[in-house]
């Protein structure tokens, strides 16, 4: 247990868990951006309440009994549940009303005795139908109660965490002053019954910031909160174009839109009507306690924050700031999904044409005939959006963000800096043509970077993303299941201690199997049977790879300090061998710990945040130092202690001396100014040895070479180590190519053609298909570094290539830094 204070003057407490003994206690809200959220609605006996699967309805959850109840129970319980709060009947004259909207009115106004006021008038209601529609209720019930059979036709279980639904319903009951929350979350509540909560009134709106992996997240999401009493949530539809008639049917089930004009540039009044009608629209939706879904990123483009959920993001911030509402409840959301509905498409199928009713019965009929394993539901612990503001306005106050510093160091123009790791790890995204102000663009964006992070942290790990962790990073060639199976069993354990919660359970044996059987179409299994064994063997094609890595890829979060770190180490280690006699174990070179703390700020200033499931508050030097603390404690490496050297509490007698050893220790505190602290040394621990190949040539980096050990031996074996350096590997692999792609394209160009055409280029040069959040990811990342310039011009803005990397000696530097940190 670890115990120290924190920015606010709260002690906090770590506890590693014991594998079965206790649940991950994952998903808790940022104690620097939200301190006095993190005792709110929250209690040490929630994670352990269990799960429901929602997607089983049965008579208990309704309010009669008998033969005939038990064959329609699911029909009786949609009808019994109900809206606690809806759309005021004079939403219209309201919108009509409010400021916003008079405020873009002309001279003339909203009168209705002239033929011009009716006229507008006109406008701004056509506009609103275009945002919203009134809930139909039948239909609402129809299509929830054809959803929750949808639901158990296709996937086993639909799990949700009792404690998290409990802290949720907390949350939409009991906010007011501290102190009437202080005294709710004192009392423990009894276990709640699988029947639904009756409809709650909440004093504050709560609004749901979600992942979003499939197009089933929307519905799956509104039938989550419905069933279990939170209402009908107004669910924001993105960048994904729908037809006229799902349009029309998706407002009627809470869907909302953004209007078509809201990327015209307001020339004139009539260009700003659409701007404020969406605005007073969203403020009426907070006042009448609504709950609100918003979704951060896109299916196809994920890990990414969308410019649509920066838009509602911005509403619900001016709604608070014009004092709509006095306070909102942020929600992070995390789905889980073994195998995501629609998931194993190429990328560029996806969203290329609109949505249509036909479509949705198509592909729900398709998804059918598929086995798609589990999905789990996770809710973080909500924080208060009017306490985020005021600590982000402290934060930022009067402290300019500085640019990454990874351009000068590349190029050697400016030695690298490690007081300039206080960098925090915040950028500003694309232009959304939000029409936002500079600070609230800011803003907005590390609202958004904090929750899809929360979104990321409390999300479950599936049992098919660590069998695909395994066969991708680790056992390419084949493996036998019997090693599989400890495999598994050992990478679950590293998961649940580093506080992440998994989505299963079960024996060892039939989860392995389980996983194997959705993941059939890209295995071949071979029975041994002198051995006894099965033979479990990936088919070597690029398909294979890409849907691997898109199940795999909730992995990266878990370890990425770790994996960070693997690869600061590798590339020390590669600068370090050309100077060495071959042979040269890794485990007789010595680094420093500022050598080893330089790479990883040059590591973590090149990949992006969200990738690594960073919080945009946290300095990187913070952020540094913890990775080398987790190095140690995993055992990738070890302190370097001089010859003779010991700790000062050590009191261990020492055999041959007579000496007793507090003579040695001096108790003084007062120490020289003028002596400067000791540099702390590291080293790879000697597990099996690991020699390091020569280097193949001027200028070629090495490749770590290990003996066969196995994954369940101590965590510092060299095999972890690899293990953690390749879970980087596709990411650096992209960036690598994008630079590689520098030279061959045309200058200047539009940001989507280039795009296009890195994707292509990717997909030609490599023996994987190309990931397109990756290569987004790369592009700002140049644009961040320098090496990529925006320029705006007539037909929009265009990308330069910057001159200093105008020249192939520069690129070649480019593309060698990035090299350096992977492992093949």
């Amino acid at each position: 247990m670890r115990t120290w204070v924190c920015v606010s003057g709260q002690r906090v407490e770590i506890v590693l868990p014991f594998l079965s003994k206790c649940r991950a206690d994952s998903g808790r809200c940022c104690q620097t951006c939200t301190p006095m959220s993190w005792d709110d609605f929250y209690s040490k006996h929630l994670p352990s309440l269990g799960f429901r699967d929602i997607s089983r309805v049965t008579e208990k959850d309704t309010r009669f009994r008998g033969w005939l109840v038990r064959r329609v129970c699911a029909l009786l319980a949609v009808c019994s549940w109900e809206v606690p709060a809806d759309t005021p009947g004079d939403l219209a004259a309201r919108v009509c009303r409010s400021r916003r909207v008079r405020d873009v009115a002309p001279a003339r106004g909203l009168r209705e005795d002239d033929g011009w006021g009716r006229r507008w008038k006109g406008k701004v209601l056509e506009l609103l139908g275009d945002i919203q529609g009134p809930l139909s209720l039948l239909m609402l019930r129809i299509c929830h109660w054809a959803l929750l059979k949808l639901l158990s036709r296709l996937f086993l279980s639909v799990q949700l965490h009792r404690g998290q639904l409990e802290m949720v319903l907390r949350a939409a009951s009991t906010v007011g002053t501290r102190c009437s929350r202080a005294r709710c979350c004192a009392v423990p509540p009894a276990r709640r019954a699988l029947s639904p909560a009756p409809p709650l009134q909440p004093h504050v709106p709560l609004v749901f910031l979600s992942t979003h992996k499939s197009q089933l997240d929307g519905p799956l999401l509104s039938f989550v909160l419905f069933s279990q009493g939170l209402g009908v949530p107004r669910v924001t539809v993105g960048a994904q174009g729908c037809s006229p008639r799902l349009r029309s049917l998706l407002r009627r089930l809470g869907g909302i839109f953004l209007p078509s004009r809201m990327e015209q540039t307001p020339s004139d009044p009539e260009d700003a009507l659409p701007g404020a009608v969406l605005a007073a629209y969203m403020e009426e939706v907070l006042r009448s306690r609504q709950p609100l879904l918003i979704f951060l990123e896109e299916p196809a483009v994920p890990l990414h924050l969308s410019a649509s959920a920066r838009r509602w993001l911005a509403l619900v911030l001016r709604a608070v700031r014009a004092g709509a509402v006095p306070d909102v409840l942020l929600v992070p959301v995390g789905i889980g999904y073994d195998v995501v509905p629609g998931g194993s498409q190429p990328e560029g199928a996806r969203g290329a044409q609109p949505l249509s009713i036909g479509a949705c019965l198509w592909a729900a009929f398709r998804a059918l005939r598929r086995n798609l394993g589990c999905v789990r539901v996770d809710f973080a612990q909500p924080f208060s959006l009017q306490e985020f503001v005021a600590k982000s306005h402290v934060r930022h106050a009067g402290k300019p963000e500085e640019p990454l510093l990874l351009l000068p160091t590349i190029l050697g123009t400016w030695p690298s800096q490690l007081d300039a790791g206080n960098t925090e790890v915040w950028a500003p995204g694309p232009t959304t043509a939000t029409g936002l102000e500079a600070p609230e663009e800011v803003l907005v964006t590390s609202l958004g970077l904090h929750s899809l992070s929360d979104s990321m942290s409390c999300s479950a790990i599936m049992s098919v993303g660590i069998t695909s962790a395994l066969l991708l990073h680790k056992y390419r060639e084949g493996v036998f299941l019997s090693r599989l199976m400890r495999d598994f069993a050992w990478l679950l354990e590293e998961i649940l201690l580093r506080q992440h919660d998994v989505g299963f359970s079960g024996q060892l044996r039939v989860l392995v199997q389980h996983s194997l059987i959705l993941l059939r179409a890209r295995l071949s299994l071979y029975h041994l049977s002198p051995l006894g064994d099965i033979l479990v063997v990936p088919k070597a094609s690029a398909e294979t790879w890409m849907e691997l890595g898109q199940h795999s890829a909730a992995i990266l979060p878990v370890f990425a300090s770790e994996a960070v770190g693997a690869c600061a180490i590798r590339a020390l280690l590669a600068e370090m061998l050309p100077f060495l006699e071959p042979p040269t174990s890794a485990s007789s070179i010595i680094f420093s710990q500022d050598e080893l703390h330089r790479k990883t700020l040059e590591l973590l200033r090149l990949l992006p945040p969200t990738l690594l499931g960073l919080r945009p508050c946290q300095p990187l030097d913070c952020w540094s130092e913890d990775i080398v603390d987790k190095l140690v404690l995993c055992g990738l490496l070890e302190p370097e202690e001089a010859e003779g050297e010991h700790w000062v509490c050590d009191t261990a007698p020492r055999p041959f001396s007579r000496r007793q050893p507090w003579p040695r220790m001096d108790f003084s505190d007062s120490e020289s100014e003028d002596e400067a602290p000791a540099c702390r040394c590291f080293k790879v621990p000697a597990v099996g040895g690991s020699p390091l190949s020569p280097p193949r040539g001027e200028g070629a980096l090495p490749e770590l070479r290990v003996p066969p050990v196995q994954l369940g031996e101590p965590q510092g074996s060299p095999l972890f180590l690899l293990f953690l350096c390749r879970l980087l590997s596709p990411a650096l692999r992209t960036y690598a190519g994008a630079v590689a792609f520098l030279e061959q394209s045309r200058w200047p160009q539009p940001e989507a053609a280039y795009v296009e055409e890195l994707l292509q280029f990717l997909a030609k040069e490599g023996s994987e298909l190309p990931n397109g959040s990756l290569a987004l990811s790369s592009l700002q990342t140049f644009k961040e570094m320098g090496v990529l310039e925006e320029v705006g011009g007539p037909p929009g803005p265009l990308l330069h290539l910057a001159q200093p990397f105008r020249s192939s000696a520069s690129r070649e530097r480019l593309e060698a830094f990035i090299q350096q940190f992977i492992q093949p």
